[in-house]
């Protein structure tokens, strides 16, 4: 059986990286901000508050228009060059050219801020401004939201600054954690003979079925971080220590405060969901030891965690993966069958393994061509194929987007609502197949990944969140060690995983490749997949309850992820995410999976 999975095709967005339609489009960007900046400083930013109030709202439409366009374009050219550079890092012309596209890109992110600042300015008029023109009013959450916001700027000057100098500091430090990674290879013993594996492909042995090469794995995978943990530990200084000066610089009350805004949430709807992980923690021990149980094992160690239970002799080929998502998606809706299938009939997904590559996946959209493009590390494992399953519900996320014809402001989708699409998937996978089996061997497999992922999206992500809130309460004082961050994290994960794991073999390097901790604009990119896990699971059963009729409501949500907070597009749904019971509810929900888990 063939493992073999395709790579993805971006020619219908441009040809190449060297071809005349890319640098026309390069060329027609950077005019275009050329234009707005004029705009800027020769109508926009001679209007202040006591200008007319429909002078403004001619202004404020005019610049959303101009905004839109220029945006849309620049995602359409930042994923073409980053499908490059994201699997090959040692396609020197890509990062040439992406580094040459954030050079070009900073005047724009400029004037992004300077509009913020000017309608934090004319706030008193804003109101009744955006009334007086379609544009305005068909964004008027994002204006009122960037008012709001923009008190949180700094000076002109100093925004700028920060926005130049991040590209040789906190953005810098960020591609070199990519680069370090995606260009390790190790050897590791496999079948007898000594085999070198590049980093994802190693670390995607923790679901080998035999317990020596998931320990071989692990253990040839911590040799390897030994030897460049203190570079990655000044990209994490580095990234962290930027994030904090900024904060600080912008009146933040911490990096929680700013990541939280950025979610569209508040503190008290953070702390519900926090507490009702936490208090969720002994019955997510008891799947670890009832799992230890099944293995023949006292506890489990770190490289037990993703071991398969059940059916283990199933490894999937790409087609069979292809065949299994589309089949269990169209229990769910056909449009949803039929959208899967284009992605996959388009090679729109980047599946193969190979050096060079980065880890893990992820989906990002092309604008201009209303397309997006997924990035996975196909292994033949069922925890693959929920992947590819997870990373489709991003991509059809974007596709509720353009079929309702949502501009590219009206798209920005806090972290939070951004994994609830793709996280709806893998529920829909998995539960279909659940409904299906009579097979106890295959009911455990696939039990085995629905709770293996919750307890990661909602243990592992807890321990993750206390490991990065400790290192920015301690960077403040000073930079940290690689044995630093090391300690936090394994502290972390006995507090959560508790005595559901063997103490004496976790993870202490998980610092080192997770990439979401060396972004320096998005910090604590952790707690917003347990709202996504902990959401969809709650919208899965409105669905069970309500059927096909749920589809045509969940679908006009995602649609309207961009233009309205968390809370408000919950009580659509009659769901209230500011208290404790909803939480509960979706992890009792996960419980009954431990207990049926537990029984086989």
């Amino acid at each position: 059986m063939t493992l073999s999975a395709p790579r993805w095709n971006l020619t219908n967005v441009y040809p190449s990286l060297e071809s005349k339609e890319f640098q026309a489009a390069i060329a027609d960007y950077k005019k275009q901000v050329s234009a707005l900046e004029k705009f800027f400083k020769n109508k926009l930013e001679k209007a202040n508050a006591k200008s007319k109030t429909k002078d403004l709202a001619a202004l404020i439409g005019e610049a959303i228009d101009r905004i839109n366009r220029i945006r849309s374009l620049s995602a359409t050219i930042e994923p073409f060059i980053y499908s490059f550079y994201a699997t090959n890092s040692r396609d020197k012309t890509a990062a040439k050219t992406l580094s040459e596209f954030e050079q070009a890109s900073l005047p724009m992110e400029k004037l992004y801020t300077r509009f913020k600042a000017w309608l934090g300015m004319i706030a008193p008029k804003l109101k009744e401004a955006i009334k007086l023109n379609p544009s305005a009013k068909a964004h008027a959450f994002m204006l009122r939201e960037a008012a709001q916001q923009s008190k949180y700027l700094m000076s002109e000057a100093e925004e700028s600054l920060a926005s130049e100098l991040t590209l040789s500091g906190g953005n810098a430090f960020g591609k070199l954690q990519g680069t370090v990674v995606s260009q390790m290879s190790v050897e590791v013993e496999m079948d007898g003979k000594t085999e070198k594996l590049p980093m994802p492909a190693l670390i995607n042995l923790r679901t080998h079925p035999d317990e020596a090469a998931r320990r071989r794995g692990y253990e040839a995978e911590n040799q390897a971080w030994e030897g460049v943990k203190e570079t990655l530990a000044a990209c994490l200084n580095g990234v962290k220590g930027e994030a904090i000066t900024l904060n600080k610089k912008r009146g933040r009350k911490d990096a929680v405060h700013s990541s939280i805004e950025a979610a569209r949430m508040d503190r008290k709807t953070l702390e519900a969901m926090l507490s009702a992980m936490e208090g969720s923690f002994p019955m997510f021990r008891r799947y670890f030891k009832s799992k230890a149980q099944k293995l023949g094992k006292e506890k489990l160690a770190w490289w037990d965690i993703f071991a398969p239970l059940g059916k283990t002799d199933k490894v999937y080929s790409f087609e069979e993966a292809r065949d299994f998502i589309l089949a269990n998606f169209e229990n769910f809706s056909p449009n949803l069958s039929s959208f899967a299938k284009r992605a996959f009939d388009n090679n729109w997904i980047d599946a193969e393994q190979r050096e060079g590559k980065r880890g893990g996946a992820f989906c990002m959209e092309v604008q201009d061509v209303k397309e997006s493009r997924i990035m996975a590390n196909f292994d033949g494992s069922f925890d693959q194929v929920s992947t590819l399953a997870h990373e489709l519900g991003h991509a059809f996320h974007n596709e509720c987007a353009y079929q309702a014809n949502k501009t590219v402001l009206q798209q920005l989708t806090p972290m939070t609502l951004a994994e609830t699409a793709s996280t709806m998937c893998e529920t829909i996978v998995t539960e279909a197949v659940l409904a299906k089996t009579n097979d106890p061997q295959e009911e455990l497999a696939v039990l085995e990944a629905q709770i293996q992922g919750a307890a990661q999206v909602v243990v592992d992500i807890y321990s993750r969140y206390l490991f990065e809130k400790e290192v920015f309460e301690r960077r403040e004082a000073s930079e940290l060690s690689a044995d630093d961050f090391c300690d936090i994290m394994e502290r972390a994960q006995k507090a959560t995983y508790g005595d559901g794991l063997d103490e004496n073999h976790l993870q202490k390097f998980m610092w080192t490749w997770k990439p979401h901790y060396y972004s320096p604009g998005l910090s604590f990119y952790n707690y917003p997949y347990a709202f996504g896990l902990l959401f969809a699971t709650g919208l899965y059963a409105i669905y069970k309850q309500r059927g096909s009729e749920f589809v045509e409501d969940y679908k006009n949500l995602l649609a309207s992820t961009g233009e309205e907070t968390a809370a408000k597009l919950a009580k659509r749904f009659g769901i209230d995410i500011t208290t404790r019971k909803f939480w509960d509810d979706s992890l009792a929900i996960i419980g009954k999976r431990i207990d049926r888990f537990c029984e086989i």
